[in-house]
């Protein structure tokens, strides 16, 4: 894909990328992709990332169900960070928020903003 070669990977072939409801616009998660994540993530119109603590590719869901339909795919003026709008089953946040992001500081202490939408010691129990 020649548009891979459009994107300005860091030094260790990576690219941050936003992932963004495309209907309500909530910010749902920030992830990496690789030159391969992001290939997977064009083919199959499902997201894929690069693990970082992992070392390895990854399928959004692959462990939950919680997938990401790609709907749009933004390059920003640098061509190094992505924005990625998706439809989003059930939640982003493997810790059972629909939104990586809830948690809001107020004053000098975070504040929970948002409902779990489902028990993630559950989902992500060992067989």
């Amino acid at each position: 894909m020649e548009i891979l070669n459009e994107i300005n990977f860091d030094q260790q072939g990576l690219v941050p990328v936003i992932v963004q409801d495309h209907i309500g616009g909530q910010v749902l998660m920030l992830a990496y992709m690789n030159r391969e994540a992001l290939k997977e993530t064009i083919a199959t119109g499902r997201t894929h990332f690069y693990s970082r603590s992992r070392k390895r590719l990854w399928k959004k869901g692959e462990s939950s169900g919680h997938t990401q339909e790609v709907k749009e795919i933004y390059f920003d003026c640098d061509q190094d960070t992505l924005l990625i709008k998706v439809d989003q089953n059930m939640a982003a946040c493997h810790e059972g928020y629909r939104s990586c992001f809830y948690r809001k500081l107020e004053g000098d202490s975070l504040k929970i903003c948002q409902e779990k939408v489902f028990d993630e010691k559950k989902v992500y129990e060992k067989k």
